[in-house]
């Protein structure tokens, strides 16, 4: 997934956002939280986190019913599949798309994830172990529903059936980077004439036992227990980890010529895709951030821009000592001299980190600031690290004409992806 070259006359439009994320369900809810500089961040309340080390999450206040979610599909589906429908329901919704006078096999799907159906499979795994009190499981208590969980190509199709879409259909798991990556496929199958229509974005669920702990065993998560609300620091020089999340966020992406055509809203064009791994190590970064900035410049490449046409780069920003001065260098090394010039935030100080997901959620942020001409702010940023020294939008939004920007993401595994979303040419 390098990134399909752009034609003039293949260019790919976003039309409509869906997003269920912590703070609030809808984009309107979402990007309320993203404009006043709150967070969503809380002591966990899914278990009892007492025996975790960090017993704290970004948790998404979520009722399927109230969402228009059947009881036979709240069985059927995993957490994360809800979410996914949920978001692409909105999605469509909001690009006006008369899906009965499109050709189903010009549409297609694709979504997202990190860790799939790890809410069903953990719950499901209790029960048939009786808590883990015995190793010889009984299947009769097996939910008829549990292959679902465990294959993620159920995501898929659950989205697909949302919009009888008949096209290309597919997950995409690079870790966290899947949310992006997910777009930039759904982007290149358009921009080569294989779709003229997909939906796309990610979803993950990791609010669980088991994600828990094992982001407690390589100290990756925080540790602030104290003090949830701010326990999510990036650029920060007391920062101590990510604070885990859920969420997803789904789009209507199509072929910019037929999105006006048909007199369609145009939040942004995708107009440059790129990834890379460093091959070095599954949660090692090297200092110098050079895959990230190779993935940068291929980007604004394939974009036809320059970097100095950058007007703001959502970081990634986990608040992880390694990846926020990895990021810093990523963005000098790509960018130059500009790079002290551009306002960069991190939006997972609000809403926490949700893996496969956040990418798409960061798409939706960076969508939205474009509208309505607003940077996010980076919260909780009080005593920026020296070694972190650009311009990271400390707490408050940041009213700003936005032509440009510069989305990224950084993944367990290595993996480096970037992606260049532009004003509507023609807005």
């Amino acid at each position: 997934m390098a990134g399909y070259p752009l034609s003039s006359s293949r260019q790919v439009a976003i039309t409509g956002i869906g997003v269920v994320a912590p703070g609030g369900t809808g984009r309107k809810a979402f990007w309320g939280l993203m404009a006043s500089g709150q967070t969503a961040t809380r002591t966990i309340t899914f278990f009892d986190p007492s025996p975790f080390r960090s017993r704290m999450a970004a948790e998404v206040d979520f009722d399927p019913e109230q969402h228009g979610l059947t009881p036979r599909e709240i069985r059927r589906m995993d957490r994360a599949a809800q979410f996914a429908v949920v978001s692409a329901r909105e999605s469509l919704a909001d690009s006006g798309l008369e899906l009965d006078r499109l050709d189903p096999g010009r549409i297609g799907v694709s979504v997202g994830t990190a860790v799939g159906g790890t809410t069903t499979l953990e719950q499901e795994y209790l029960v048939l172990s009786n808590k883990g009190r015995e190793w010889t499981v009984d299947p009769r208590y097996l939910s008829p529903h549990m292959y679902d969980a465990f294959v993620p190509s159920s995501l898929a199709t659950e989205v697909a059936w949302t919009a009888g879409a008949e096209g290309p259909a597919a997950v995409v798991s690079t870790g966290c980077t899947s949310g992006l990556d997910a777009v930039g496929y759904a982007r290149d199958l358009i921009a080569e004439g294989t779709a003229d229509v997909m939906l796309a974005g990610a979803t993950d669920t990791p609010i669980s036992p088991m994600a828990v702990a094992c982001f407690d065993a390589i100290k990756a998560t925080s540790p602030r227990n104290d003090d949830p609300a701010h326990a999510c620091r990036p650029f920060d020089r007391n920062r101590e980890g990510f604070v885990i999340a859920e969420g997803a966020a789904m789009f209507v992406l199509e072929e910019l010529g037929h999105a006006r055509a048909r007199g369609a809203h145009v939040y942004a064009v995708v107009a440059g895709y790129a990834n890379r791994c460093n091959g070095y190590h599954m949660t090692g970064l090297k200092p110098d951030g050079r895959e990230m900035a190779d993935a940068i410049r291929a980007a604004l490449d394939q974009a036809r821009h320059a970097p100095e046409s950058v007007d703001y780069v959502n970081a990634h920003g986990s608040g992880t000592l390694q990846n926020d001065r990895h990021e810093t260098a990523a963005f000098k090394r790509a960018l130059g001299a500009h790079a002290y010039q551009t306002p960069v935030s991190s939006i997972k100080s609000m809403v926490g980190h949700s893996l496969g997901a956040i990418g798409s959620i960061e798409i939706a942020a960076c969508a939205l600031a474009m509208q309505y001409s607003v940077v996010p702010p980076t919260a909780n940023l009080y005593e920026p690290d020296p070694d972190c020294d650009l311009d990271y939008v400390p707490n408050e939004a940041r009213a700003r004409r936005l032509e440009t920007v510069l989305t990224v993401g950084s993944g367990f595994g290595g993996f480096q992806t970037a992606m260049v979303l532009i004003r509507n040419p023609n807005a």
